[in-house]
């Protein structure tokens, strides 16, 4: 669905960004600010500020910034129109859509019809698991004894589904859902019968039920467990059918199992405020972590894990731990995806249960405090964990111990991070015992084989043996001198703040900054990007300003831009009104402000041109060259002493 402009701007007219935030978050004012604990991260003392007169929110812990809408789409992790029809429902703002044709209309039809049949069928179970007789005496007494209280089953809804053919089909046929609808919504099954016609049954029966939930809450799909198994076409006494222990909904337009996690619902608020996020692979380990007190955990519900799931986690966490069960062989196998975890860039954790445990039998045998501090006690990064894996069996056997050492680095080179793949290798090292300078060699053979298959090639050539390098390849990061990289951040906060206030009659602010920097080239990439986007919308007379970016920037733009904009510190009114004391603010002396920057900024950058200079002079073999570069100096230094001038500080010669 495509909103209207009109609805879209009335959407961001009507909302006050205090009011969105309370919701969620206990706030108090102090200064012209409001503070509350982030919401987003655990913390003891308050650090997320709210800023109501410039609409945006701003924790200096963790760094999420944005505006109301941008709060919306974090805190319940719904995408841009999500959150817009979120807030529209707040205010009671009737929403318009945008003309859309046949095809698009019929789609969002279709979806529309499943999330109401689905949430039929999802109070259907619930009702026949507390008020049908069957449900009580079979489901809800199987969820009793697994220890499941009445209050955990209310949570996630679980339900019961009849021993019967046509239970669900009947029910909903009665309140006016057909047939084929039930049928695209992976409720029914149609059975071909060339002289009957097509007949349908339902596809849960006999059943406890666990509806599957999106993000914001909504039933999506249908996991489950069989407690009897039917009988035989026979009918024989005794005699049953095998039929699978779980049996999960098919993909439907509103289903994509790649793309899901059980339990995330339940559990996105508990996963933002540890920054980790527990990863098992049943319904009842979920269910059986939250008896024990911990909710920050989903399930990958029996599939593979995906790359979806993991950007699923990555929303609100950048740490997993994965809780795997005491199986050997199972490990190995699960190694696939503790490197996908490492190459989306998150960190990622394991405990190991003892052999014969799960997380659900393990956790009813502890009970909850110590099952608790097993985990935390047990969790280990990835490293350890791998390394330890394959110890046993290659202790006595070189050969084994090559191809561990080669199995460790490939999981370090999928880290994208390159800091982060030096300190793994260091580790590696220590715990191997295998040289770092080896280990580095085989990380960037990996890099070159990577680089080739990408490149559609058998091989790159390797560097000749003098020139390989001692560190990762690939990732340059660029260094910014510190005292450069904050008077670059400062000419950008006073562009975005100020950029259009008046210094001189007729002359704003930004005429007479981006005047004097146009020959400077910013080094640090987040400030040069904004600067090069405020000057290409300012050449289509565009107002910019820190809404812009707020509003239709990167994440890391927002965020950026909200810092700069949010003060930490307010100015307390004290001064003035019990002591009279006058304490100009910024944007009385603003001609001051924007004209100290300009010189400190290319003071900065020319401190950073005497540096490079040196450096060449320093290398140059050839006279000429070396002349060159002193005179260069000479004309450097000379421009370093009258900025210090300007400045009022002292430089050596």
């Amino acid at each position: 669905m495509k909103l209207s402009q009109d609805t879209i701007q009335e959407i961001q007219n009507r909302i006050e960004i205090e009011e969105v935030v309370s919701d969620f978050v206990s706030l108090k004012r102090k200064g012209q600010n409001l503070w509350a604990c982030c919401p987003f991260h655990q913390e003891k003392s308050p650090s997320f500020s709210v800023s109501p007169a410039k609409g945006i929110f701003k924790c200096f812990g963790c760094g999420k910034a944005g505006d109301a809408i941008t709060f919306v789409m974090e805190i319940e992790a719904l995408n841009y129109v999500e959150a817009l029809k979120f807030l529209a429902g707040k205010y009671s703002i009737e929403i318009e859509e945008e003309e859309q044709t046949d095809e698009q209309q019929a789609a969002h039809n279709e979806k529309e019809s499943l999330h109401i049949v689905l949430g039929f069928a999802a109070r259907y179970f619930q009702d026949i698991l507390r008020k049908h007789p069957e449900g009580k005496s079979i489901g809800y007494s199987y969820f009793k004894q697994r220890g499941f209280s009445d209050q955990v089953i209310e949570k996630f809804g679980l339900g019961y589904s009849l021993e019967e053919w046509d239970g669900l089909m009947k029910a909903a046929k009665a309140e006016g859902f057909s047939e084929e609808l039930l049928e695209k919504a992976g409720l029914v099954i149609r059975k071909d019968d060339k002289q009957n016609g097509d007949r349908f049954y339902d596809r849960f029966r006999g059943r406890v039920i666990f509806p599957i939930h999106t993000v914001s809450g909504k039933p999506i799909a249908f996991g489950a467990r069989i407690l009897k198994q039917e009988k035989t076409k026979s009918g024989k006494a005794g005699a049953r059918l095998p039929g699978p222990k779980y049996l999960n909904s098919p993909e439907t337009a509103v289903y994509h199992k790649s793309d899901v996690l059980y339990g995330i619902s339940q559990a996105k608020q508990a996963i933002r405020q540890h920054e980790n996020c527990y990863l098992v692979e049943g319904y009842t380990d979920v269910i059986s972590l939250h008896l024990c007190g911990v909710e920050n955990v989903v399930a990958s519900s029996g599939t593979s894990l995906t790359d979806g799931q993991i950007q699923l986690i990555g929303r609100y966490a950048k740490q997993i731990t994965v809780l795997f069960d005491g199986d050997p062989a199972g490990l190995k196998a699960s190694l696939r995806g503790i490197d996908m975890i490492l190459a989306s860039g998150l960190h990622v954790k394991v405990v190991v249960f003892p052999e014969g445990e799960d997380p659900d039998s393990y956790s009813q045998k502890l009970g909850s405090t110590a099952f608790q501090e097993y985990l935390q006690k047990e969790a280990q990064d990835f490293l350890k964990f791998k390394t330890a894996l394959y110890a046993k069996e290659a202790a006595n056997d070189p050969i084994r111990k090559a191809e561990t050492v080669k199995e460790v680095v490939a999981s370090i080179a999928k880290i994208p991070d390159p800091i982060e793949r030096a300190v793994y290798l260091k580790e590696c090292s220590s715990l191997l015992q295998i040289s770092e300078e080896l280990l580095v060699k085989e990380l960037n053979q990996l890099h070159r084989k990577k680089l080739a298959k990408e490149a559609g090639v058998k091989q790159l050539s390797p560097p000749p043996e003098e020139e390989t390098p001692s560190r990762p390849v690939l990732e340059k990061a660029t260094t910014v001198d510190e005292s450069l990289q904050l008077q670059e951040r400062e000419s950008i906060r006073l562009l975005l703040n100020y950029g259009f206030s008046q210094i001189e009659e007729n002359f704003q602010l930004h005429d007479y900054l981006l005047q004097e920097i146009e020959e400077l080239e910013f080094q640090t990439p987040i400030y040069k990007a904004i600067l090069q986007q405020f000057k290409d919308r300012l050449a289509q007379g565009q107002v910019v300003d820190a809404q812009f970016f707020i509003r239709e920037g990167a994440p890391e733009l927002r965020e950026e831009v909200a810092g700069l904009i949010v003060e930490k510190y307010d100015l307390s009114n004290v001064w003035t009104e019990r002591h009279n004391i006058h304490i100009p603010r910024e944007e009385d002396v603003l001609d001051k402000a924007v004209f100290q920057n300009v010189v400190r900024l290319k003071f900065r950058t020319i401190q950073k041109l005497i540096g490079q200079n040196l450096q060449k002079l320093k290398e140059a073999s050839e006279e000429e060259d070396m002349l060159e570069f002193m005179q260069v100096h000479q004309s450097l230094k000379n421009a370093e002493m009258e900025l210090a001038k300007l400045l009022g500080i002292v430089v050596s010669k």
